[in-house]
């Protein structure tokens, strides 16, 4: 009976790998960019979830490219140090002083740690700022409304090419070069979204703490297009932080990105999922 039920559960992973392989093969050789935040990037076992999904990905001939937020690593420390910050339509107001936090916890923390944590389990990652060979430039957002936060202008790709062909993983955290040396604070979703589409990638992913986009009744709506969205975006139920997401899934989709996803961080290996299964778990934005 032992043998049997091995042998019954040793099958079932063997059809979970056959079901993958028309993905493996739609996907190997072209380019995905990941956006990384919420409970993925602060729950331990997630953060290993997270690193064996990128490396699966890397071994069979993906070609991933990483952007990172890390607002509540940012508004932890910031409230430790008793500076204010506040959000407007989804997006941070930066002042000057909030500016060098975002850029020690994003460039001198985080990039740093998912990198170390990565080539620990077997990638060639590479940790950037979007300062790093002017990749990202940008102006301040609204005429300068939202302080020290940027819109970006221009993404430069030589880098991002460059490391991509010499097969190394690159993990940007979203901050751009602007006027003076202090840089400007890039929404992590409009980054990823501005990235794949100068890389032209495939697809865009977001790893977010909530299902996807759910509707007024708190289901998940596996697939929407940039009329949906208005109308939802209209009618009230798409509000803060999903705003500037799903602002960058249009923007990525009526460009050259063939899809947009919205996933859940929260469940282990939801980036395999999401992408090797017939199923997947989230919301999918197609123009």
């Amino acid at each position: 009976m032992q043998n049997l039920s091995t042998f019954k559960a040793h099958t079932k992973v063997v059809q979970t790998l056959l079901e993958s392989i028309p993905f493996i093969r739609e996907f190997r050789g072209n380019v995905i960019v990941i956006k990384y935040g919420g409970a993925a990037q602060i729950t331990p076992k997630l953060k290993e979830s997270f690193a064996l999904d990128l490396v699966l990905l890397y071994m069979v001939g993906i070609k991933p490219v990483i952007v990172h937020g890390g607002g509540k690593r940012i508004d932890s420390m910031i409230a430790k140090l008793g500076i204010e910050s506040e959000f407007k339509d989804g997006y941070r107001i930066t002042s000057k002083e909030c500016m060098n936090i975002v850029e020690m916890v994003l460039s001198g923390e985080i990039n740093k740690e998912l990198s170390a944590f990565l080539n620990l389990h077997g990638a060639q990652a590479v940790g950037l700022s979007g300062k790093d060979s002017a990749m990202l430039k940008a102006r301040p957002k609204d005429n300068g409304t939202f302080g020290y936060t940027g819109e970006i202008t221009e993404v430069d790709t030589r880098l991002l090419e460059n490391l991509l062909n010499e097969g190394f993983l690159p993990v940007i955290a979203p901050i751009a070069m602007s006027e003076d040396s202090i840089g400007l604070n890039i929404n992590a979703d409009i980054a990823a979204c501005e990235i794949a589409k100068a890389l032209k990638a495939q697809k865009v992913i977001f790893l977010t703490d909530t299902a996807g986009v759910l509707d007024s009744q708190g289901k998940l709506i596996s697939s929407l297009n940039p009329q949906s969205i208005a109308k939802l975006k209209k009618e009230g139920v798409i509000s803060g932080g999903m705003i500037p997401k799903l602002e960058a899934c249009i923007s990525c989709v009526e460009s050259s990105v063939q899809k947009a996803h919205i996933i859940d961080g929260k469940i282990e290996h939801s980036l395999l999922l999401e992408l090797f299964t017939n199923q997947g778990i989230g919301t999918q934005i197609t123009k």
